[in-house]
């Protein structure tokens, strides 16, 4: 065999060596994406549980503070930082994340009917949109899930929602609660950003008026970011929490081990395609 053969031998064991190693890691990779999936699957079936639709109202004592805004609660007021434990207008909603898609809210603001706070997942009020309302019925909260659409509330007693407790003062309606959001895939930030809304409008007879806005936020705004801010889209004001907005600092992604793999097997090829060539020149 001359080396012109021998040449074309060797470059033919690469090549066939090369396919065998990538069947080989092909045939890997699926049972490991495989097992994946089943444990995911498993671990979801273990830890679902059904959410608690519940709207009895007990008694809130005390006054709602925001001592925690911008540490451990996204909150938005009308006025901007107005302090909701004294005596005024201020509208003022927080959030809190307690696992997953429930939230702890704090709302609190002034009306003769009701105050509630909305969530929408796109810009445009009003198309079905989940909301909250603490109602004044006599002197007592009254609380509803209800759904926006085209300006009107319509109550709907499938939203989960839980330990709601409420308290009326003189027309200051201030309510707690427990509620799990929907999944805000229209944003597409996040599983957790709505563009959140603050209203008021009249109760009267159980019926609830059409709600005239004090806030919309120009923007979506994730619930469970405790510095996130809020521009009111009504006049422009922007709303913070206590504390200043750090950036993030930006992350570069580490090298992928597929490319490894394949800088590795060229290697080996390589060192099997020199071993053959000094064969030939003995």
């Amino acid at each position: 065999m001359d080396n012109s053969s021998r040449l074309m031998l060797a470059v033919v064991m690469v090549i066939a060596y090369m396919a065998m190693r990538g069947q080989t890691q092909n045939s890997t990779q699926a049972q490991n994406a495989t097992s994946a999936a089943n444990t995911t699957a498993n671990v979801t079936t273990l830890t679902t549980v059904a959410p608690i639709v519940n709207t009895t109202v007990t008694p809130l004592t005390g006054n709602i503070l925001r001592a925690e805004c911008g540490k451990t609660q996204f909150c938005a007021a009308v006025p901007d930082n107005c302090d909701p434990s004294v005596a005024g207008s201020c509208f003022f909603v927080s959030t809190k994340q307690s696992s997953g898609q429930t939230f702890s809210f704090q709302l609190r603001g002034v009306s003769s009917g009701y105050i509630a706070v909305g969530l929408s997942t796109d810009s445009i009020q009003g198309g079905n949109d989940t909301t909250y309302v603490c109602a004044n019925n006599n002197g007592i909260v009254q609380f509803f899930t209800a759904l926006l659409d085209n300006g009107n509330l319509t109550k709907t007693n499938t939203l989960p929602v839980n330990s709601v407790k409420g308290s009326v003062n003189n027309q200051t309606i201030q309510c707690t609660f427990s509620a799990t959001v929907p999944n805000a895939t229209a944003t597409r930030s996040s599983d957790t950003s709505f563009f959140i809304s603050i209203s008021n409008g009249t109760f009267t007879k159980g019926i609830l008026g059409s709600p005239t806005a004090v806030l919309v936020s120009s923007k979506g705004v994730d619930l469970s970011n405790s510095t996130a801010t809020v521009t009111n889209s009504l006049n422009n004001i922007t709303t913070t929490g206590n504390a200043t907005t750090t950036a993030r600092p930006s992350t570069t992604a580490a090298p992928s081990s597929h490319a490894f793999v394949l800088q590795h097997t060229l290697s080996q090829a390589l060192l099997i395609l020199l071993g053959v060539l000094g064969m030939m020149m003995l």
